[in-house]
């Protein structure tokens, strides 16, 4: 018995790696260099960025907004750093179960950006399949007031988001796993590309 749970162990992690490993080939390097773009474009012209996501994908919202926030600076000390403006919506509990509870839980992204996103804002969606109800409202609504839209999805084609979004980074797979993985790959790999833009911009030098 224990053989054979090693050995299926050994079949789901190599099957594992290898699916994820698919996905990092097929990285779309021109996409993600245009997100890059947009994502320095609000930081030069002050706007701001805001995450969303459900589930796994709204862990990884917290954490991009984090890496945006903090993980661009070159020195936290200096009160004069520019920095970005970043809001992830998936971290005030009180403020989404009350959408939930009044509304409807499709709700509690869009009643957010109702009070804050603004003109050439960028919302960045997070969903493995690209149809959360409450991801596409959000998204829909950002269009609507003229904001910039981008997605880290997945299942191969970015669901109803992938046709909505203005750009799009899409996983290669149809597992959550390797999905939610790669939107923290890209998290990473954008935010890297930023902070090195950004110490140019400002004239900083890493520490």
């Amino acid at each position: 018995m224990k053989k054979k749970i090693n050995n299926q162990t050994k079949e789901i992690i190599n099957s594992y790696l290898k699916e994820l490993k698919y996905c990092i080939d097929r990285l779309d390097i021109k996409r993600i260099e245009e997100v890059v773009a947009v994502l320095m474009d609000a930081y030069r012209e002050g706007k701001t960025i805001f995450i969303v996501g459900n589930g796994g994908s709204a862990g990884i919202a917290s954490h991009m907004a984090c890496d945006l926030g903090k993980g661009t600076l070159a020195r936290e000390y200096d009160e004069g750093e520019k920095r970005f403006r970043v809001i992830s919506l998936t971290d005030n509990v009180p403020v989404i179960t009350a959408y939930a509870n009044d509304l409807s839980y499709e709700d509690i992204f869009v009643q957010q950006l109702r009070n804050l996103i603004g003109k050439d804002d960028v919302l960045v969606a997070l969903s493995g399949s690209g149809n959360s109800i409450n991801v596409v409202k959000a998204v829909q609504y950002a269009k609507k007031c003229k904001a910039k839209t981008v997605g880290l999805l997945g299942f191969k084609t970015g669901g109803k988001l992938g046709k909505l979004v203005d750009l799009k980074l899409i996983a290669k797979s149809n597992f959550y796993g390797p999905c939610e993985d790669m939107q923290l790959i890209l998290d990473h790999i954008l935010i890297s590309c930023v902070a090195k833009i950004k110490h140019q911009l400002d004239n900083y030098r890493p520490k």
